[in-house]
């Protein structure tokens, strides 16, 4: 895997390939990856934004000031700690966007605003949806499991928010920097 862009790559791929081949031998010039150029700057931003420390750290005992990393994390949703029974991600939810309508069949969830304003919805069924409170800074929202739900940001902010699942919902490590990243990641999982 290329260490910045996380696709498959081989450094004579480079030199070979005929996009690139006999550059190196000019002066002053500087390789973007082939064929993913045009996103390298935006791509390379975005993971230097997302700190090591905040990469998941499970099963491993770990101490982190939640409330920090949880305001600072701008992606969709970061899984921060994976254990064999729980497990820690974080979330960021646009203006206006939400998590999306879903179900954890086998899936206890808390959910714990540190920063702006939702919606949260709840019920037996997605037309069902008869349990609805405004949550904001300081809120807590626990889901159990097999209870259909949603949480909208009805706020000017990004809502800020980390979520614990009983037991893991995401892959070790999984990191969505938006909703449609996390839709598909999941779609490929189905």
């Amino acid at each position: 895997m290329h260490p910045y862009y996380g696709y498959p790559y081989h450094a004579f791929y480079d030199w070979c390939h005929p996009a690139h081949r006999g550059n190196y031998l000019r002066p002053g010039y500087v390789h973007a990856p082939y064929p993913y150029a045009p996103y390298a700057a935006e791509q390379e931003a975005s993971l230097s934004s997302f700190r090591s420390e905040t990469r998941d750290q499970g099963p491993n005992p770990y101490v982190l000031d939640i409330e920090k990393e949880t305001e600072r994390n701008n992606f969709f949703r970061v899984a921060i700690w994976t254990g064999n029974h729980l497990q820690v991600t974080l979330m960021s939810i646009p203006v206006g966007q939400d998590i999306g309508l879903e179900i954890h069949p086998n899936v206890d969830q808390f959910l714990r605003i540190e920063e702006g304003e939702g919606l949260v919805q709840m019920g037996p069924g997605p037309d069902r949806l008869d349990y609805q409170r405004k949550v904001e800074d300081g809120s807590a929202i626990l889901i159990p499991a097999g209870t259909w739900h949603n949480l909208t940001n009805i706020g000017n902010e990004p809502l800020k928010l980390y979520s614990i699942y009983s037991p893991p919902q995401h892959p070790h490590g999984a990191v969505h920097r938006t909703k449609a990243e996390a839709m598909a990641a999941e779609g490929a999982m189905s």
